[in-house]
């Protein structure tokens, strides 16, 4: 019974947080700020965050790529149709329960695709260490920059991130289990290993990188979208990048919470606070909107394609 209390506490937190953030934010702001925040958003240029969303859309198409070809070296050559929906159901379905994307996504891939659930699996374990490393370095960035922290200082916390990913991959795939688990174990740590076996990992290096360039350009280019953001330095919005991100690993998909941050962040700048927090909105809306748009056509059109 406790066991199943904590999940279901764990599943509906994050999203009964997303929502009071948003009540708490209304409740405390003046009818005059809310009239700022709405003009701000419907007066905005558009034609960059349309770039924006091109731009989101772009790093899915790639993250799936990239998971075509970590699959590939296994032994499963999948659709690359099949890579893609599967990606946007993930992101869909980590708006409504954290991290169930990454199960949903797995399952899905290993019934149209005829690969072993633990197999799939591992390649998003792998996948998502590979993003923790590259976050922890931005954050380490950020660091520099607000707190001018010396070089030895950012060696020794880039060392730290991966020695800690490391060990716990190294532990996990050493356990030894009953014939059942192991089986189990055996084939995440193949799915783990893929990234090893992939031929050309320069491409993957590339695929990696652009997937984050991607994820800061299209918040970058938001900027100029409002005029009193144009004008905005890289080094701040680095650090609202790194706010943001944050909130969307915490949280359904940054349902609340993201805006806040970035305002937060932004309104340190000489950007009024309800400009920064029209900047956070306008950044998730679309975002979300492109995912809630691209997961439903995937769930309608991943059975029919594959049937």
């Amino acid at each position: 019974m406790q066991k199943f209390a904590f999940k279901w506490f764990k599943n509906l937190f994050p999203p009964f947080l997303g929502f009071f953030l948003i009540y708490y934010s209304y409740i405390n702001t003046t009818a005059e700020n809310k009239n700022t925040i709405y003009s701000s958003i419907v007066n905005a240029d558009y034609f960059f965050v349309l770039i924006s969303v091109l731009l989101g859309f772009m790093s899915h198409f790639i993250r799936a790529l990239r998971w075509k070809n970590m699959l590939s070296p296994i032994g499963h050559n999948i659709k690359f149709r099949n890579s893609l929906m599967c990606v946007f159901i993930a992101f869909l379905s980590n708006l409504g329960f954290p991290r169930s994307g990454e199960i949903l996504r797995s399952s899905s891939i290993s019934f149209y695709e005829k690969i072993p659930f633990e197999k799939s699996f591992g390649t998003l374990i792998t996948e998502r260490i590979i993003d923790a490393c590259l976050l922890g370095l931005i954050i380490v960035y950020g660091s520099l920059i607000s707190a001018s922290i010396s070089l030895s200082e950012f060696s020794y916390a880039y060392f730290l991130i991966f020695g800690v990913l490391f060990l716990s991959i190294f532990l996990i795939t050493k356990i030894n289990l009953n014939p059942r688990i192991s089986k189990i174990v055996e084939g995440l740590k193949k799915g783990v290993m893929s990234v090893s076996k992939i031929k050309n990992k320069t491409i993957f290096t590339l695929h990696t990188l652009l997937i984050w360039v991607c994820y800061f350009l299209m918040f970058y280019l938001v900027k100029f979208s409002i005029n009193e953001t144009m004008n905005l330095e890289f080094d701040a919005l680095v650090l609202a990048f790194i706010a943001g991100a944050i909130t969307m690993s915490l949280t359904n998909g940054g349902i609340g919470a993201y805006p806040l941050a970035i305002a937060a962040v932004i309104s340190q700048y000489d950007v009024s606070y309800e400009n920064a927090l029209a900047l956070g909105w306008i950044v998730w809306s679309a975002q979300t909107l492109m995912i809630v748009f691209f997961g439903i056509l995937s769930f309608i059109f991943l059975p029919i394609l594959n049937k």
